[in-house]
């Protein structure tokens, strides 16, 4: 709460884990996703990869990442969490996730946003004129979904998240809604989501060889 603070935001409406316990659908989606996420790893699906459309949520996801590897990353368990950002990895390791092995699980994530870059249509060739009066985030969500239709009909397992006000509610909900899911999968795995045992060995060998 204290960086918000200091951001200049509104701590109090990060607090929503009280509201959404609550919340019926909050709770069936919460619950359904780590039935899936227990069934992805029993069929030794280890992957977890973020396909994030919204590149102010990198920071987001950097956090989920170590929430996700260093929560549950014990006793030969665990998920290993990949950011994979877009439009620049559609043309580099999309290939590979489409055709290649089969051990991931996908989060597609997009922010809805009212403020973008239009085409220039005077530079839009004529093969390519239906980007014509586009604007920069019509374009990525139409290649979101597109490639969501790709997944589908190669049966590839995924879930979607699409933001449609980035606020500090927005956020607190994202926020418990990983937090219960990670704790969750930790104790369905029988692991403690709440300690890093390996990490401490680190700290400790390195005040050794500095000392």
């Amino acid at each position: 709460m204290l960086p918000a603070e200091l951001m200049g935001l509104n701590h109090k409406k990060f607090r929503q884990l009280n509201n959404l316990v609550k919340n019926k659908l909050f709770m069936k989606a919460l619950i359904s996703n780590v039935e899936a996420t227990i069934y992805f790893l029993n069929a030794k699906k280890f992957n977890s990869i973020i396909i994030n459309y919204d590149e102010q949520s990198t920071n987001l996801f950097n956090w989920y990442q170590q929430l996700v590897a260093e929560s549950l990353g014990k006793k030969k368990k665990g998920i290993l969490p990949i950011i994979s950002i877009m439009p620049k990895d559609n043309h580099s390791v999309m290939q590979l996730y489409l055709d290649g092995f089969k051990n991931n699980f996908f989060t597609f994530f997009y922010s809805h946003e009212n403020n973008s870059a239009k085409i220039n249509n005077d530079r839009v060739l004529l093969e390519q004129k239906f980007l014509k009066n586009k604007d920069i985030n019509q374009i990525m969500y139409a290649q979101k979904k597109a490639t969501e239709c790709v997944f589908k009909k190669k049966n590839i397992p995924f879930r979607s998240f699409e933001i449609k006000k980035r606020d500090e509610k927005t956020l607190g909900e994202l926020f418990c809604f990983f937090i219960l899911e990670t704790i969750l999968i930790g104790k369905t795995l029988k692991i403690n989501p709440f300690d890093q045992p390996s990490v401490e060995l680190i700290k400790k060998e390195t005040k050794k060889i500095l000392i």
